[in-house]
């Protein structure tokens, strides 16, 4: 048995695979549901999920921890993109009473 059998037994093409689904769930809620924020910022994390699921499988696949250590960054990013962005939601309803993103417009000048 190789290395690389041991670190993904069934190969990175699963892991491609789930990445790739979520990446395009991801594209599609960002573009076919401009209405909702919250959608919006579920979409934006879908992305960076099927990100994080690329960079650790080819991290196992090459026996480098820079991937996974590279993925821990992107977790933490992902986080403070998830507080801040809903704690500017919240700000916003409680201002204006609703949070569709047509109403954001509302904002400029």
């Amino acid at each position: 048995m190789t290395q690389s059998a041991a670190a993904l037994p069934m190969g990175l093409t699963p892991y491609l695979t789930v990445s790739a689904i979520l990446l395009v769930l991801g594209v599609f809620g960002i573009f076919l549901n401009r209405k909702n924020i919250i959608v919006i910022l579920m979409s934006v994390e879908l992305i960076l999920l099927a990100v994080n699921l690329n960079f650790v499988a080819f991290s196992a696949a090459l026996h480098d921890l820079a991937g996974q250590v590279f993925a821990m960054f992107v977790l933490t990013v992902a986080a403070a993109e998830a507080a801040i962005g809903l704690a500017i939601v919240v700000v916003y309803f409680r201002n204006r009473g609703s949070i569709q993103v047509e109403d954001v417009n509302l904002m400029k000048g």
